[in-house]
């Protein structure tokens, strides 16, 4: 995190070296981005001579963590909820305006990446609400230094074509554009921003920061090491020397020997007895390396938690069993999701300060639904609302029971539309679920 003192103003010199301190943090973004798009560090590692076998093998753990957790946790999109219609029918509008549901898996995938992201807020030429997901490797906050640690400043930058920086930084009034020219920042402009708040927000992944694949970055290494070797191991088998004691052969005769692959020396060269012909072996290794690897790989699942769903007896888990397997996703996911959510009331709570919005005043009323992307077992689900009908509302039985509904509002409406009609099918479920006998 970058800490401004409380009073000092962020001038051009201590902007370029906020932009410093992040260009060093952003070597570790680079490694972990490199991770996930499968550019190990086997595979820049000093070359083996010649003669060995230098396989450089990578199994992309990164990858699957990443993304089997986050559509494990993001999978199924984020409800956000508002029970007075004009501000539902809003909150609808920024979501499609803005393929909210997109960026939120992209976010989440950054903060598993990275360990956070960041989000922009503006207004576009239609001067409605744009939102859009940054990457931490070119934007960063700067915060004060009370205890709560509020934003003060957003930053966000680029190298240009020629290789200097540009970029903005933003507080609760102005938006202000600089340029690095010959190695000192220098600001070019300002323009107010109606937000009244830093229009950037954080997303973490944790409180720590550190991303869903980092904590097992050195297994992962380890283990694409081990499997090379046990690779090269096999082209040195396939690769054997053949032993010949006792008798010395000429050029011609070697080469006859490898187009012929046959050996038969007796009687050309003599004393045959004393004449020793065999392929020199290695020492096997095999059990060690296969033990090696799946250490390996059974640490790579149980410290990041994430489930190894392609493992063969993961599919044939129901009820009790897959919860257990996948507990360890779920206590992942209840961490995140309460940082996520802070995050996104940040977001509607500072859209709330436009003067056009209809968020003032209720962005605290505003609800986020989170679904895990499981498998889901609809006939016990409806087994549960049958005989939670009547105890709960039909709202809360939609909302948090029956996951094969997206839109509540609009269930809720049909529904109410086909008790008005009368319609057959729907009276003979209610009676159905009331227990009455159907007509």
């Amino acid at each position: 995190m970058f800490i401004l003192p409380e009073g000092e103003q962020l001038t051009p010199e201590k902007m370029s070296k906020f932009i410093q301190q992040h260009e060093i943090e952003c070597t570790r973004y680079t490694r972990l981005k490199n991770m996930y798009d499968g550019k190990h560090p086997i595979l820049v590692q000093a070359a083996k001579p010649a003669y060995k076998p230098d396989n450089r093998l990578v199994v992309n753990f990164a990858k699957y963590i990443t993304d089997t957790y986050n559509g494990f946790f993001m999978g199924n999109p984020v409800k956000v909820l508002h029970v007075n219609d004009v501000v539902a029918a809003f909150l609808q509008f920024l979501n499609r305006y803005n393929n909210q549901d997109d960026n939120n898996a992209e976010l989440s995938k950054m903060c598993s990446i990275y360990g956070h992201a960041f989000e922009l807020l503006y207004l576009d030429e239609n001067s409605n609400v744009g939102i859009a997901p940054l990457s931490p490797q070119n934007c960063f906050l700067i915060y004060d230094e009370s205890i709560v640690g509020n934003p003060i400043y957003g930053v966000h930058y680029y190298k240009n074509t020629k290789g200097h920086i540009e970029g903005t930084f933003s507080d609760d009034e102005e938006i202000t554009h600089f340029r690095d020219d010959a190695g000192e920042i220098r600001l070019l402009h300002k323009k107010p921003q109606r937000f009244c708040a830093v229009p950037i927000i954080e997303y973490v992944e944790n409180a720590e920061r550190i991303g869903a694949f980092e904590s097992v970055e050195t297994l992962i290494n380890a283990y694409n090491k081990a499997l090379s070797e046990k690779a090269n191991d096999v082209d040195y088998y396939a690769d054997a020397y053949l032993s010949i004691l006792g008798a010395a052969l000429d050029e011609k005769t070697l080469a006859e020997l490898r187009n012929s692959r046959i050996i038969n020396i007796e009687g050309e060269i003599g004393n045959s007895d004393k004449i020793t012909v065999e392929f020199l072996s290695k020492p096997e290794s095999d059990g060690t390396q296969e033990n090696l690897i799946n250490r390996l790989e059974q640490l790579i699942f149980q410290i990041s938690l994430v489930a190894n769903i392609g493992d063969e007896d993961f599919g044939g888990s129901s009820g009790v069993s897959l919860r257990y397997k996948l507990q360890g996703m779920s206590n992942l996911g209840m961490t995140k999701e309460r940082k996520f959510t802070a995050s996104m009331i940040n977001r509607y709570k500072t859209i709330a300060n436009i003067p056009s919005s209809p968020l003032a005043g209720e962005w605290q009323n505003i609800t986020y639904k989170f679904t895990r992307n499981v498998p889901a077992n609809l006939l016990e689900e409806s087994t549960i609302a049958a005989n939670l009908w009547g105890i709960v509302s039909e709202e809360t039985l939609y909302q948090n029971v029956i996951s094969a509904v997206d839109d509540v509002k609009t269930e809720l409406r049909r529904i109410a539309e086909a008790r008005e009609s009368g319609s057959g099918q729907y009276v003979r479920a209610l009676k159905k679920l009331n227990g009455e006998e159907a007509k």
